[in-house]
């Protein structure tokens, strides 16, 4: 590995398969160009990348719940199948995150989940933006759809009695400490003007035959971490050089998410210099060796630590230097302390403490923290023809002390956004023998403009600082995706309307049976 140099300047733009997919184009090119000694390059159509890069896990679940008169969830049996394709990947980590997340943002008191990666005659699926988290929290909300629509009462109000308050101890035993779920649900419900709006679309139904309308409050809570301990390591190499400037290299890629430029902040900000002073070259295997991928929402956490010490390094070496000169600028102090032929190189390193778990013993703790969020969307359906528009989207997003709230709200908006062509529009067509069909632009309908939500609000939670990552921030690339579904179950709010008019409600009654 050492004869091996990897470099990445950046990549487009794109969440998933990156991870260990890479590999199908990486191994034939490396062993081409080491056969011909010469320099080689692929690249792949879009038809030929989507039937070979496997697609995000489908998921099957069976559950069973028991729960009281007024909604209170007390005891779940969840049963998860994972459709892993034809090889391993990386099946089983995104089947134990999913098991992680089956709960979403609620207290179930008593919980037994089992999991199953199912091998399969397809392509092999593999990571993508939430990595089965997503997948795992949907059964969770459509558990409490279930159980809303058996007792007669609204889904919002079955989720806010059941919603984890502070000091909250998970099905996998971690306790929630600073966890701000229930100010983010108010701020959500109020700011989005729920209950007006909730007695609106009602008014709206009744009104309209062949439109209708519906709404729905849908919660988050996603673990930050990988659930591979030995992933949550980074490293970092600082350089300044005797005018004042400075390099950085990191662990982390670049691929349109911002990366870099926190990670430019973070520097500028513990070293007390302009931000244009700072340059970060690329990703490289020669300056940072055995990188972590840039998943799991860690980049910056991870990465933005390791610059943290490494810069702490340096300023320690040239204290003495600025407590004599605290007049002198930052290219002063660096002049003098070249002179004094101090070394102005340094290397950082972070491992996220306190973390592991075992699921030999159940014991551990699995993630660093959780990141919370909650959205509130109306659609509007046509009951002739199945097209809906989402009217309007709200979403209270705990991003702690945001590193870079611009960077930010445009993850939560773009993650939304991804998050409805999954639960909304996109869709994989398979031949009876495997073939991927929907392999291309023409038959695979990905969000267009048209998609986003005529009135989209986007806030940050105040006041939430989490001391467990880089300056009290927290980690925003996947956490924001599945609250999407808030579209997929406001048109089922719409849908169940339209029913009702056609005396074609779902009857519940086969399917339950009293605990009492």
């Amino acid at each position: 590995m050492s004869h091996v140099n990897v470099r990445v300047k950046r990549l487009g733009g794109g969440f998933g398969g990156k991870e260990s997919r890479g590999m199908l184009v990486a191994l034939p090119v490396a062993l081409a160009a080491y056969n011909l000694r010469k320099p080689v390059r692929c690249m792949l159509d879009r038809d030929e990348d989507m039937m070979i890069s496997g697609q995000r896990h489908p998921f099957m679940f069976q559950y069973k719940v028991g729960f009281t008169k007024e909604g209170l969830i007390k005891v779940v049996e969840i049963n998860i199948y994972n459709n892993g394709g034809y090889s391993g990947d990386l099946s089983v980590s995104v089947l134990e995150r999913s098991m992680f997340h089956c709960e979403n943002a609620y207290k179930f008191p008593v919980t037994h989940v089992t999991g199953y990666a199912c091998r399969t005659n397809l392509p092999s699926n593999t990571a993508f933006r939430g990595f089965g988290g997503p997948q795992g929290m949907f059964v969770a909300e459509n558990i409490i759809w279930d159980v809303a629509n058996y007792l007669g009462i609204e889904p919002e109000k079955v989720s806010e009695i059941n919603l984890y308050k502070e000091n909250d101890v998970t099905h996998y035993n971690q306790p929630l400490i600073r966890c701000p779920l229930q100010r983010c649900w108010q701020q959500c419900i109020e700011s989005s003007n729920y209950h007006e709006r909730y007695a609106a679309v009602e008014k709206f139904n009744q009104e309209n035959r062949y439109r209708k309308r519906g709404i729905s409050v849908i919660p988050t809570k996603f673990g930050i971490a990988f659930t591979a301990l030995f992933l949550n390591q980074a490293g970092a190499l600082v350089h300044i050089y005797n005018d004042g400037s400075v390099l950085i290299n990191h662990g982390g890629t670049e691929m349109g998410q911002g990366l870099h430029t926190k990670m430019i902040q973070v520097a500028s900000r513990l070293l007390k210099i302009d931000p244009d002073k700072i340059h970060i070259s690329e990703t490289a295997t020669d300056k940072i060796p055995n990188t972590s991928a840039t998943a799991a929402s860690a980049g910056s956490d991870l990465n933005g630590m390791a610059i943290i010490d490494a810069c702490n390094k340096i300023i320690s070496r040239i204290k003495h230097i600025m407590d004599a000169n605290p007049s002198d600028t930052w290219e002063q102090w660096i002049l003098k302390a070249y002179f004094e032929r101090i070394s102005l190189s340094a290397t950082g390193f972070y491992c996220t403490p306190d973390i592991g778990f075992s699921f030999d013993t159940m014991s551990g703790i699995p993630f660093n923290y959780f990141t919370y969020g909650v959205a509130c969307s109306e659609v509007e359906i046509d009951c002739l023809t199945g097209d809906h528009q989402v009217l309007r989207t709200d979403i209270v997003m705990d991003l702690g002390d945001s590193l870079n709230p611009a960077i930010d709200i445009g993850q939560v908006e773009g993650g939304f956004i991804q998050g409805l062509g999954l639960f909304t529009l996109e869709e994989l067509i398979f031949s009876p023998t495997g073939t991927l069909y929907s392999r291309g632009p023409g038959a695979y309908k990905i969000p267009g403009f048209t998609d986003i939500p005529q009135e989209f609000n986007v806030s940050l939670l105040r006041d939430a600082p989490n001391p467990r990552a880089v300056f009290s921030s927290k980690a925003v690339g996947e956490p924001p995706l599945f609250l999407a579904s808030s579209v997929f179950f406001a048109i089922k709010n719409a849908i169940q309307s339209a029913r009702k008019e056609t005396n074609n409600s779902i009857s519940y009654s086969r399917h339950y049976k009293s605990l009492e």
